[in-house]
Parts: C-alpha cells; structure tokens; sequence
C-alpha cells in the first residue's frame, strides 16, 4: 500500500481520486445519480487523522485518511477492520489512490438514487457525520421524555 500522511486536510486530494474513479471507472455504470457531483464533506481530525465523507454520483461514504504514524492500522487492499465510534463499531475497507495514498472506507448509502440534488446529499453527509460522532445514550439524554416540554429553540422563543 501507498503510505501518505496527511499534515493538512485531504478533502482536495479526496476529490480528485473520486473525481478520477468517476471518469475512469464509473463513467458507464447505469446506477449513477447524474443530479450528483464529487464532493468531500466536513474532513476534520479525528484521533490523530482525518474523518470525513465523500459524496459521489455512485456512493457516499465515511472516510479515514491517515493523519500520522501513530496509531493508524494499515489494512491492506480490499481488507476490512473495525473501528469504534461513539455511536458503535464501524467497518472499513482499506483502499488506495495515487491521489490520496491510502485510505479506509466505510460505505454509507449505495446507490445515490434515494437523492435528489447535491445539497440533500450534502446535508445527509453531515447529518450521518454528526451521528457517527454522537453516543446515542447520549443522544437519548438530550430528548425529553414523553410528557414532557422541548427545550427547542423555537419553543423557548415562543414561551416568551
């Protein structure tokens, strides 16, 4: 594999090997949703590398690109491992891209049709992005009982 780390943000190199997948590998494949683009997502660092999702015509999905030596688990083409979030154990696909060196993927939403623009997937990325982050014990604290009032915005407003 194509060892490469990353100091700054891959979301450009990300792009640039989906953009080239696209053209070379995917051009002719009739599931494409020809509504959507490439498009890196919301990459941040996440224990020691970088997090984030890729939106492509064909699939979007979570991504981990290697931020530094320490800690990162090379997989191998095509290998799977398991990665613990704070909402579970996700699997990831070890890849490479001459673009990106390599990577691991986990595959999100497979075909796109369910989209039906760039800015609904894009909202779906970081609303999936947001989940993957979040505990949901933690998720269920922050919802109020049946019976009981939201504290949402809106409402607190309109108590006023």
């Amino acid at each position: 594999m194509s060892f490469r780390i990353h100091r700054e943000s891959p979301a450009d190199a990300v792009e640039e090997a989906f953009f080239r997948i696209q053209r070379e590998q995917m051009a002719d494949v009739p599931i494409l949703n020809h509504a959507l683009s490439v498009e890196a997502v919301d990459f941040q660092r996440w224990q020691g590398h970088w997090l984030g999702i890729v939106v492509t015509p064909w699939c979007m999905s979570a991504l981990l690109v290697p931020g530094s030596e320490a800690d990162w688990q090379s997989t191998g083409d095509n290998r799977r491992r398991f990665v613990k979030f704070p909402a579970g154990d996700f699997a990831f696909l070890g890849s490479t891209a001459a673009e990106l060196g390599e990577y691991q993927s986990c595959s999100l939403f497979s075909p796109m049709g369910q989209f039906a623009n760039q800015s609904e997937a894009i909202m779906t990325a970081r609303a999936s992005m947001i989940a993957l982050l979040t505990d949901p014990a933690s998720a269920k604290a922050a919802v109020p009982p049946p019976g009981q009032p939201s504290l949402s915005r809106r409402r607190f407003l309109a108590m006023r």
